[in-house]
């Protein structure tokens, strides 16, 4: 009788599985298929082709999946390359706190190219995959004019703080937050723009709001002072590059897939004022499907009439990780990193470090998240690609989820990681 075993059956969504197949024949083809429906209701499936060994078994740790939607020794592949059933959808977990998403593993007979029905499963298993760990508390922030919220680790503090920015998709985005405090980290997802009374749209930067959210989190008593950490993408990085350059509450500063000037909007922090390089609209291309490539939408910065809007990154005071896909289809996210690098060596700064990741797309986000190569951005009604390699992009997120912890324990002191 066919089996399939996936242990733990119950894990935050960024920690490995081990999977595995027992009690089919040997040298038998067959297929493993995962799929989760998300909470807006559409359905993410990923299926792999195997050929069981001399003992009727298949162990995803160790053998290779010969096609599919994926192939070779991939351990996580059924989660990292779920793809959506409804064209453009991004898979990105609304509620953190009170429900995992539900991954339903199957087993079934031969190669299946399209999704057989649930009477032909040979065997099957259901994982839970979450995104805070028992313990972490979610509190809504409504102090002053910040808006989002704060995740407070298990256990005794104090802890070491982190603010989370996202970019354009705009309002508030938890799972990284949920995922940094199960890590240890107290952590406040912050949102700028598309939520609650703050602008409908993104505008103008007003870095007074992000130094306002800054001392509210040094002042929380579960948290260790007197610096904290930031991790920004896409318009979320441009910002925390910003708040590194100009706030002294910023010690340490994890950049992914950013730019090393201010761009579109004016950034304002008291009496400074830096006009931002335009927006080329006009060299928005519109490939297929109607999708919309905004990779050269960033003028160079080194243009003479620009130099006032590049930061001016050597005076920040904490230290600074870019992270690049280098297959970014938003961003010539190697450029500006490339940039930023070039200027600290010249000023003889040693405070920067950038990991650069060779085929690998824009939204590299935590292990748990499957690749996107293009998704809906609600802010401008359309979809806009991200670009990437599927595997590649995978091995980044593996990779730099392990690094960002790692830059933000060495920088802001240990912490007390938490499982389930």
């Amino acid at each position: 009788m066919a089996t399939i075993n996936a242990t733990p059956k119950s894990s935050l969504s960024d920690e490995p599985l081990k999977i595995r197949v027992t009690g089919l024949k040997p040298s038998q083809l067959m297929t493993i298929q995962a799929s989760l429906t998300d909470e807006k209701g559409v359905l993410f499936q990923a299926r792999a082709f195997y050929w069981t060994d001399k003992k009727g078994q298949v162990d995803l740790t160790r053998d290779a999946a010969k096609g599919g939607d994926y192939s070779g020794v991939q351990p996580m592949g059924l989660f990292l390359f779920l793809k959506p059933e409804k064209p453009f959808s991004r898979l990105m977990k609304r509620d953190v706190i009170n429900s995992p998403y539900e991954v339903h593993l199957d087993v079934f007979d031969s190669l299946q190219l399209v999704s057989p029905s649930q009477e032909q499963s040979l065997a099957s298993q259901t994982v839970e995959r979450w995104y805070t760990a028992p313990g972490v508390q979610r509190i809504l922030v409504r102090h002053g004019r910040v808006r989002g919220a704060l995740f407070l680790p298990a256990g005794k503090g104090p802890f070491p703080g982190v603010i989370d920015l996202f970019g354009g998709v705009g309002g508030l985005t938890e799972f990284r937050a949920g995922l940094l405090a199960s890590r240890g980290f107290a952590t406040l997802a912050l949102a700028y723009f598309a939520y609650e009374d703050l602008p409908s749209v993104l505008g103008p930067i007003d870095l007074e709001y992000f130094e306002e959210a800054a001392e509210f989190l040094l002042k929380h008593p579960q948290v260790r002072g007197p610096r904290l950490g930031i991790v920004g993408i896409c318009k979320g990085a441009e910002i925390a590059l910003a708040m590194a350059t100009y706030l002294p509450q910023i010690g340490a500063t994890v950049c992914i897939n950013g730019t090393n000037a201010i761009y579109g909007y004016p950034l304002y922090y008291r009496d400074l004022c830096i006009e931002p390089i335009p927006y080329k609209s006009e060299c928005v291309l519109i490939i297929e499907q109607g999708v919309v490539s905004f990779f050269n939408l960033l003028e160079d910065p080194r243009a003479k009439l620009h130099q006032e809007s590049i930061l001016p990154v050597e005076k920040a005071r904490g230290k600074i990780l870019l992270i690049v896909g280098e297959g970014d289809g938003n961003y010539n996210s190697k450029a500006f990193a490339t940039k930023i690098m070039e200027r600290m060596k010249k000023l003889g700064r040693t405070h920067c470090a950038l990991l650069s990741y060779p085929n690998a797309g824009h939204l590299i986000e935590p292990p748990g998240s499957p690749f996107c190569y293009q998704s809906w951005l609600p802010v401008v009604a359309r979809p806009v690609l991200w670009g990437g390699e599927a595997q590649a992009h995978a091995a980044a997120q593996v990779h730099s989820w392990r690094e960002i912890q790692k830059f933000l324990h060495l920088h802001l002191g240990p912490t007390q990681s938490s499982s389930l």
